[in-house]
């Protein structure tokens, strides 16, 4: 093999010297003058982990999708007779991670407008004061919905329900939802796919129209559009604000959290050009929104426990002055 050619395919004068058994400054002197070494290939030195190769990947093939720690292995070949590093097995073991990802891809299951909404909680911080975020997202559109509440009874659930619906214009056919104990009592009470609903939600499915799926157990992909969103919500919006609140001495509350979320999605989630659709959200709800099924005319008797995301109703623990100090502060 040339220096040549190996040097056009991005190898280190290091990693030539190896593979030609020369030196770095003989690699050198040739490449300064153009011409090629007539020197054999330096033979590989056989590798100690050689002989368990092939039992290496037939265990992680049955552990997939779970992964086996290198140390695990470890265990297990040195009684049968390995005496190499565990470093070395460590870079074995990773080079069969992708091998693994190609045995295995990711199929994206698409749903046409009017649907599915996904949705799932979303929880900051711990113990008092903590806070969690109803997050809803329609399957087609990727239009998206978020509200902080202080807690996640079937009361605020579907009353954030209620609000998510109001804010997209209608109800899809469907919702997605995990194994959350408010929607659910028991998975396959009735036989395979037959599950037993929590009554009151059930009532509450039944008066808006959408029937109530279920993701399969221990696998987060199936509710990956909200997945995906959850992280963006995080990173993108609270981590951010929290962080500029905690430099002024200051607590993210519930409050203040809705006033916000509301601005960011109708100024940057909901307007951004999505990353798998290559489409921006909220042009894609006005193809969305008629294949929506009506809001129920419904009389409530009374007003939704949890706060509307209506900026004229919110009550500031703090002085509004704080808060707008803030915001000028973050468009810097």
């Amino acid at each position: 093999m040339e220096i040549k050619i190996l040097l056009r395919q991005g190898k280190s004068i290091r990693e030539i010297a190896r593979l030609m058994g020369l030196s770095r400054n003989t690699v050198r002197r040739y490449i300064r003058r153009g011409a090629e070494p007539c020197y054999p290939l330096r033979k590989e030195r056989g590798s100690k982990l050689a002989p368990y190769r092939d039992y290496l990947r037939q265990r992680v093939k049955e552990a997939h999708p779970q992964w086996l720690p290198a140390v695990v292995l470890y265990r297990e070949i040195t009684p049968r007779g390995y005496t190499g590093k565990l470093t070395v097995l460590r870079d074995y073991l990773r080079t069969l991670k992708p091998l693994l990802k190609a045995e295995d891809p990711i199929i994206r299951f698409e749903t046409r407008p009017g649907q599915q909404m996904q949705m799932d909680w979303l929880e900051f911080g711990r113990g008092k004061g903590h806070l969690s975020a109803f997050v809803a997202t329609l399957g087609y559109s990727r239009y998206s919905y978020v509200e902080f509440v202080n807690d996640e009874t079937l009361e605020t659930l579907i009353s954030c329900h209620e609000h998510a619906f109001d804010y997209f214009g209608g109800v899809p056919e469907e919702v997605l939802y995990d194994n959350m104990k408010t929607v659910v009592i028991e998975r396959n009470h009735y036989g395979k796919g037959q599950h037993r609903f929590q009554p009151c939600f059930l009532d509450f499915a039944k008066r808006y129209g959408f029937v109530p799926r279920l993701c399969r157990p221990y696998r987060a992909k199936t509710k990956g559009k909200i997945e995906r969103f959850n992280r963006y919500v995080r990173h993108s919006f609270y981590n951010p604000l929290a962080s500029r609140l905690k430099g002024m001495n200051l607590k993210l509350d519930k409050e203040l959290a809705n006033y916000e979320i509301k601005k960011w999605l109708r100024d940057v989630a909901n307007c951004r050009v999505h990353a798998t659709t290559g489409k921006v959200p909220v042009e894609l709800l006005e193809e969305e929104k008629p294949t929506l099924l009506a809001l129920p005319r419904l009389q409530r008797e009374a007003q939704p426990v949890t706060t509307s995301l209506n900026e004229e109703r919110i009550s500031f623990q703090h002085p509004l002055s704080v808060y707008q100090a803030l915001l000028e502060e973050m468009r810097v």
